[in-house]
């Protein structure tokens, strides 16, 4: 018997709900450390952050304008399309370079005792050491910035497909050998949808760590992304354009989770994509 609608609905709207009580209680905070009241009790000093209505209105100003109707007005959807391209090519190749090494490390003995020692050889060296280098070998620009994306969310990709790899039952791997399955077919259909839960959590981790190394990529060489814009608003100490445009970057990497999301479960259906908590 099918669960009548409110019931479908009344959880989902519970937690967004809660949700969306506790960012406001985060903008609340954000209000009274500006105005000075968290400084008698915890010696926080937020004067120097802009009220959040004044972020509200710039936020407004920078996709509609209308308001100040400057060099910055109307700019959001340029430094935003540009952006987000810059992400999604970054993580496209890291999820088709990870993916498949991830499975073939998880599988093969040999191949994980190749490749492991040069992985956790480089894994651990942070994106910002890279940057010289990056800048000598590719130079300036998109290209830079896209190399940059894609090293940041190679390796959690990597890590999280080879641990789920590891974890895929044997039992399966042995009712598809008796069935006649053939090595490669085993990898596609056994291993690599039984991994789907670990390669999600790969994928969304990834992806996030792609925002999060964006404005370090686009500070160099770029006049259109939000990283540049930030990095300009840093030079021209202007706070509050560097909020504005910390939120677009925080709300952009939340839809793009959640569309990863929704188009992975619209490919595997009702398979489970994320790991138990």
């Amino acid at each position: 018997m099918r669960r009548p609608t409110a019931a479908l609905w009344a959880p989902r709207l519970g937690r967004l709900a809660l949700g969306l009580a506790v960012l406001a209680l985060l903008v609340a905070m954000w209000h009274l450390g500006v105005r000075g009241e968290w400084v008698l009790v915890f010696d926080i000093k937020m004067a120097f952050l802009p009220e959040p209505l004044d972020v509200a209105v710039l936020l407004w100003d920078f996709a509609f304008g209308g308001v100040n109707d400057d060099a910055f007005s109307r700019t959001l959807w340029e430094h935003l399309g540009a952006s987000t391209l810059r992400v999604l090519a970054g993580f496209a190749l890291a999820a088709v370079l990870a993916i498949p090494l991830g499975v073939l490390m998880g599988r093969f003995a040999l191949v994980n005792a190749a490749l492991d020692p040069a992985v956790n050889l480089f894994r651990p060296i942070p994106a910002t050491a890279w940057v010289p280098l990056v800048l000598l070998i590719i130079g300036f620009g998109s290209q830079a910035t896209v190399f940059l994306i894609t090293l940041s969310a190679f390796f959690p990709i990597l890590l999280n497909t080879l641990g789920a790899t590891r974890e895929v039952s044997p039992r399966l791997v042995e009712a598809a050998r008796m069935l006649g399955t053939r090595p490669a077919g085993i990898l596609l259909r056994v291993v690599v949808p039984a991994a789907t839960p670990g390669i999600v959590s790969g994928l969304r981790i990834g992806l996030g760590l792609a925002w999060v190394i964006l404005v370090l990529g686009e500070s160099n060489g770029i006049d259109t992304g939000l990283g540049s814009m930030i990095t300009l608003a840093r030079e021209q100490v202007r706070t509050d354009r560097i909020v504005v445009g910390m939120i677009v970057i925080g709300v952009a990497g939340f839809c793009s989770d959640r569309l990863l999301v929704l188009g992975l479960r619209g490919l595997f259906g009702r398979r489970p994509l994320m790991r138990a908590a």
